[in-house]
């Protein structure tokens, strides 16, 4: 039943000859019952020594810097780009009144 079955090529005539054919005999057999699971947890458990707790504290310190880094670095970049907007505007401003005095 679990025979790979191998395909025959044709033949160079152009002549196909079909391939054996085998008998297999159908066997059903009653399933085995299934065995009770034991009542014991699957999922191991975790225990923190005080050296895992003092590591998850440094990690969660850690993503905390660079996190808060992060959005004041943007900040800085958001007020650097406004205070330098207000600026120019400025500029164009006194310039286009300097213009309309000399007239």
């Amino acid at each position: 039943m679990f025979r790979p079955k191998i395909p025959t090529m044709p033949t160079p005539t152009g002549i196909v000859t079909p391939p054996a054919v085998e008998p297999t005999a159908i066997v059903q057999h009653t399933p085995a019952p299934a065995p009770v699971a034991p009542a014991a947890p699957t999922r191991p458990t975790v225990q923190l020594t005080p050296g895992t707790a003092l590591a998850l504290v440094g990690a969660g310190t850690a993503v905390v810097l660079v996190v808060g880094a992060v959005l004041v670095s943007m900040l800085l970049a958001v007020a650097v780009t406004a205070a330098s907007v207000a600026v120019c505007a400025l500029v164009v401003r006194s310039l286009i009144s300097s213009q309309v005095r000399r007239r």
